[in-house]
């Protein structure tokens, strides 16, 4: 019963709190929770959301993730990259800050934390893993230029979509300024250098805030919004409201669907990447079954807030943990800030310009930028490589449509990998100087003794592998029909199935009928489980199995002198 209320209820078996453990998380989560509304607010925007749906998906499924996930240092709640999924999502179906637009989003929301809490729940994580590397650093590099794009015009006090129209729009402003775009370009990319110089020289500094303390001081001094500027308007304070959401047709529903299973998916991959890279500093281990219970029950909690799609953000993580977080208790203070700025501290936020919200999603944005990764999986594997490019291609492509690049990154993956498993290496071996046996056309050796067919197969014997190795048993056999002995060398099967068990026997009885002799050395036990339970190893006999290869290589080689020196003696 104790282990079942632990599994429903991980946050019990957090470790009781010290006093000095309790201050560092108290300032960790602070620190955090400084960070985290002016970013709330900024990834709201990105995901086409009214900002203060931001603070509500920072509230609830902040807490909700850490009580409910594994990691005890893992910050949940809005982050870029599931904000562009979402709005990516939601373009083709409504407009941005909308009500409609709004109820699609919870409805995203509670669709992907659904899909991530039954995945959880059933303990099928492992799926996660089917999202390779390549197909990550292909979307997250896309994903990143397509955010930094999309920031532009906000950035630059701009008001057209798309880089083009954005340029367009700045050549025209530097023709004839007006004092609103002036001033913007002081609280954009002065914003960009200010956030850019803290995170080099004080990373632990809170600059975010700053950026945004100054910004709506000199905004509301100014009166920035009556001159034309562009601000984040008129917050409502309060908590969030806890409801269902409206109903939508069937035909919405269904277009949902995709995309919540690409951002259970991506985001998952993202809250996992910073869960890994961050180990509990309590000495718990990561569980990611437990993890997407947590994300997906925070998911759910920001859909019935009536926000947006969260997850695990890398920065804030690598934030907590620099400032000197011990346990979870630091994201619970993290939630505390934001529960007092919904209390008590929206009204400040209305003066705040949009070019500065553009500005906090740009700075983290960068460091999604990574074009060496390619290089790096092009000499690792040329599959990763076409992998990885593809899906970045694609992605670019798809706009607004991005979980094609995914989908496309995905299949190919699939394929490569299906592919690789169906062309295994296959080769035969010879004896070398140092009693091992090696590939023998590579190295020049020759044959493990007279008559001896050795080959070592490296995959397991499977419906798919295995009329590979009848074929190539067959050919050597038609080329030197003086071979006697075949010897499979099994150490690296690490399973046999029906067709691999079937193509044994049947080799088995036409090797028989031609007098030439069937044996395997090093057989692992869950394939001489199989050979036992289909009779093979009865078939075989034990004298045509060795236990390994140095076994079999002084037995066939004393059989291989022993039948020479009969010829010789029949010849003489």
């Amino acid at each position: 019963m104790t282990s079942w209320i632990q599994a429903v209820l991980p946050f019990l078996q957090w470790p009781r709190p010290t006093g000095p453990a309790l201050r560092k998380d108290a300032v960790a989560g602070i620190t955090v929770g400084l960070v985290l509304i002016p970013q709330a607010i900024a990834y709201a925007t990105l995901a086409g959301m009214p900002p203060i749906t931001g603070l509500y998906a920072a509230l609830l499924p902040g807490i909700i993730g850490i009580l409910w996930g594994s990691s005890s240092l893992l910050a949940v709640g809005p982050v870029a990259l599931t904000s562009l999924l979402t709005y990516a999502a939601l373009a083709p179906m409504a407009e941005p800050e909308s009500p409609h637009w709004v109820t699609l989003a919870i409805w995203l929301a509670l669709y992907a934390g659904v899909i991530q809490f039954l995945l959880g729940a059933l303990r099928l994580g492992v799926i996660a893993n089917f999202v390779s590397n390549a197909v990550i650093t292909g979307f997250l590099n896309a994903a990143a230029l397509i955010i930094l794009v999309s920031q532009l015009p906000a950035l630059l006090g701009l008001s057209g979509e798309g880089l083009l129209p954005a340029l367009r729009q700045l050549a025209d402003h530097g023709l004839h300024p007006d004092a609103a775009w002036l001033w913007t370009l002081l609280f954009g990319p002065g914003a960009l250098l200010l956030l850019w110089l803290q995170k080099r020289t004080l990373p632990r500094f809170p600059g975010v805030l700053l950026v945004c303390v100054l910004g709506i001081a000199l905004s509301a001094w100014l009166g920035f919004q009556a001159l034309g500027g562009d601000v984040v308007g008129t917050v409502p304070s309060g908590l969030p409201v806890l409801q269902w959401p409206d109903a939508l047709t069937m035909e919405q529903h269904r277009s949902l669907l995709p995309a919540a299973v690409i951002i259970a998916l991506i985001s998952f991959t993202e809250a996992m990447s910073s869960a890994r890279s961050l180990p509990s500093p309590d000495g718990r281990l990561w569980n990611q079954n437990q993890e997407l219970v947590g994300q997906g029950l925070a998911k759910v909690a920001s859909g019935l807030s009536g926000a947006f799609p969260v997850s695990g953000s890398f920065s804030r993580t690598a934030l907590n943990r620099y400032v000197g977080a011990t346990s979870g208790w630091s994201a619970l203070f993290a939630a505390l800030c934001t529960l007092l700025c919904l209390l008590f501290f929206t009204g400040y936020l209305q003066h705040l310009p949009r070019a500065i919200l553009a500005a906090i999603i740009i700075v983290p944005v960068f460091g999604l930028l990574d074009p060496m990764a390619f290089v790096r999986l092009w000499r690792a594997s040329v599959d990763d490589g076409l992998v990885g490019l593809a899906t970045f291609l694609v992605t670019l492509a798809s706009v607004p449509y991005l979980h094609w690049g995914v989908l496309t990154g995905f299949l190919l993956s699939i394929l490569f990998f299906l592919y690789r498993r169906s062309h295994p290496r296959l080769i035969e071996l010879g004896l070398h100087a140092a009693g091992t046996l090696r590939d023998r056309a590579l190295h020049g050796l020759p044959p493990v003794a007279p008559g001896v067919l050795a080959l070592r197969m490296d995959a397991s014997l499977t419906y798919i592998t295995a009329p590979l190795l009848d074929r190539f048993i067959r050919e050597r056999l038609r080329a030197e029909p003086e071979i006697r002995v075949v010897l499979i060398c099994a150490s690296a099967m690490n399973a046999m199935d029906a067709t691999g068990a079937d193509t044994l026997a049947t080799l088995h009885r036409d090797l028989g009928l031609r007098g030439v002799r069937l044996t395997l050395s090093g057989v692992k036990k869950q394939v001489r489980d199989v050979l036992d339970h289909t009779g093979l190893m009865a078939e075989l006999g034990e004298d045509n199995l060795f236990v390994n290869n140095r076994e079999a290589v002084a037995a066939l080689s004393a059989t291989g002198d022993q039948a020479a020196g009969e010829n010789r003696r029949s010849g003489d």
